[in-house]
């Protein structure tokens, strides 16, 4: 598994891991890598620092080798399980597009019934979003699946 960070037109930097730098080209190419925080297309891998391995490889034989403190284990969680969540999420909600900061705040207070809804929203509206205490997550919808009907 490789780590590589990406960043998109808008100058949103996250990371992304592939099974190869084959695999990252195709995927871009393909159109499959979007933006989690606007949903750009347009992505790019942005230059890595050099890492630096300053310990050992491999614990003694017999020994367990420990995490470093604060070090985050991740789950396998490959692009085809990722297509099938993103892919679920768009059947079970409703586009509201561009009127979701809007759409999102009348069903927070109650002026709109509970449903669960996507759309998009500028880095700014989320901000305010979640300082009015309404919880959103950003989601990477690939292409095919952006303009997906409920």
């Amino acid at each position: 598994m490789i780590v590589f960070d990406l960043g998109c037109d808008n100058d949103h930097r996250f990371e992304g891991w592939f099974a190869s730098s084959e695999d990252f080209e195709r995927q871009q190419k393909e159109n499959l890598l979007s933006c989690p925080l606007c949903g750009s297309l347009h992505i790019n891998r942005l230059l890595t620092a050099a890492r630096l391995n300053t310990g050992r490889a491999e614990a003694p034989a017999g020994e367990q080798a420990e995490p470093a403190a604060g070090a985050v284990q991740y789950a396998n969680f490959d692009a085809a399980r990722m297509l099938k969540l993103i892919s679920h999420i768009v059947d079970n909600t409703d586009d509201v597009g561009k009127a979701f900061p809007e759409e999102a705040r009348k069903i927070h207070y109650k002026e709109s019934p509970e449903r669960h809804i996507r759309g998009t929203a500028s880095p700014r509206e989320v901000d305010a979003l979640r300082d009015e205490g309404i919880e959103i997550v950003a989601l990477p919808l690939p292409g095919h699946l952006a303009n997906k009907s409920h």
